[in-house]
């Protein structure tokens, strides 16, 4: 089966992830273990061959003109390919959920009725750039006990080739289908269009990319999406607040990384804080060249911050992710405002406030409609690794089925069990 013919292809490729998702399902704890230690020894010997593959695709890039930071995503570095190998033997160091059964209640029928974990069956990733992704993901379907197809960008396509073989050949050394894990050999994008309307070979589709990409699969996807379109979150400085904490955790939210979709994107200050904490950030922001784009009683007060780039905020900066060194500031008169703010603009990705106000706190967390919701701490801790579900498969700001980060979790499903010594019903 060659990969010219598109729909016959891709109608090969999920047959094949159909009949293997069947075997991963029953597979046992310590044969996706063995799978996982397995892929992390061969990634560690297979540098040399990784670099080869990688430079074919590091070489097209430069010829093809691609920005300097798109080919630096495409990098497989001696740390990258250290930092997968260590994520694989992380997710086999923890508690496999498959097959956990809970809640289990009798009933004053006889029969005790509870929920089991299972896999999905078989997932879709369309992802860009990074060729680690392609270890990510098979190492959490892997351990999932899913079958998944994975669709990598162009720029990446001998990188991720060389990376998909040391995974079936782990798979195989292990027992298990090889077919579990599966790489779309061509770059044609009508394979990505096959691949997003075969609900009788794929259970979810998780894009993991630009927002252009991502809202094309949301629009045009005949199965289930887990996805987040932007990252406009916030951080909420409230009226009682410990400055100096402030100042640092939102340096951190904005700085730390801008690229990233857990950065804080704008910055909301109560009016009664606003004259003590926004120029103590502004000097931070100016001294980092951060632009700061202002409500009017923000301006006014950060005007006297030397240094500080200050443009007037259009209604269009309450809703921008920027993924730049930019920042929106406004100041609101009460927790209400804020929240409603953050409910109106926000994305529903993550969202902070840093307050001393317990109840204040508490009704953020009650009221902010986000995946993600944080009391004095970054919001770039949003992010599978820090919530300590080993690796991420991306995050979701859907409220069906996963929410916030996707680690294994996010990849099972509930189903009823009901537990019986002969009742029927009368």
């Amino acid at each position: 089966m060659t990969a010219h013919d598109i729909p016959a292809y891709m109608a090969h490729l999920g047959a094949a992830a159909r009949a293997a998702s069947a075997l991963m399902a029953r597979a046992g704890t310590r044969e996706k273990n063995a799978v996982l230690t397995e892929l992390a020894e061969r990634l560690r010997r297979a540098g040399p061959a990784l670099a080869a593959a990688n430079a074919l695709d590091i070489a097209a890039a430069q010829r093809a003109g691609l920005a300097a930071p798109m080919v630096d995503r495409l990098r497989l570095t001696e740390k990258v390919i250290a930092t997968v190998a260590e994520g694989c033997e992380q997710l086999a160091a923890m508690p496999d959920p498959i097959g956990e059964i809970t809640g289990v209640k009798r009933r004053p029928s006889g029969i005790s009725v509870g929920q089991m974990r299972v896999p999905l069956g078989v997932f879709g990733m369309i992802y860009e750039s990074r060729p680690n992704v392609t270890i990510e993901a098979a190492s959490l379907a892997i351990k999932s006990g899913n079958a998944c197809i994975l669709r990598g960008g162009s720029e990446a396509i001998h990188s991720n080739l060389a990376l998909w073989k040391l995974v079936q050949q782990s798979l195989a050394a292990a027992g298990l289908p090889a077919d579990a894990v599966q790489l779309v050999e061509t770059t044609d994008r009508a394979a990505v269009g096959r691949l997003i309307a075969m609900p009788e070979s794929v259970d979810v589709i998780i894009p993991r990319g630009g927002k252009g990409l991502i809202e094309r699969i949301a629009a045009e996807a005949k199965v289930p999406v887990i996805k987040h379109l932007d990252g406009n979150c916030h951080t909420y400085v409230d009226a009682e607040v410990d400055l100096d904490l402030a100042v640092t955790v939102t340096d951190n939210a904005k700085t730390q990384k801008y690229s990233p979709c857990n950065a804080t994107e704008s910055l909301l200050v109560h009016e009664r804080s606003a004259a003590a904490f926004l120029p103590r950030i502004g000097a931070v922001f100016a001294a980092k060249g951060v632009e700061m784009r202002c409500s009017p009683a923000s301006k006014a007060i950060l005007s006297g911050v030397p240094g500080a780039t200050l443009v007037d905020a259009t209604e269009a900066d309450w809703s921008t992710e920027y993924l730049a060194p930019i920042v929106s500031i406004k100041t609101v008169a009460s927790l209400d405002e804020a929240i409603a703010h953050i409910n109106r603009y926000g994305s529903h990705h993550t969202d902070a406030i840093l307050t001393t106000n317990h109840p204040n706190a508490m009704r953020f967390l009650r009221e902010v409609d986000s995946a993600s919701v944080m009391v004095n701490a970054s919001t770039r801790f949003a992010d599978g690794f820090e919530y300590g579900l080993g690796a991420e498969i991306g995050i979701s700001t859907d409220k069906f089925h996963a929410r916030g980060p996707v680690g294994l979790e996010g990849l099972t499903s509930m189903k009823w069990i009901v537990l019986g010594q002969g009742e029927v019903r009368g």
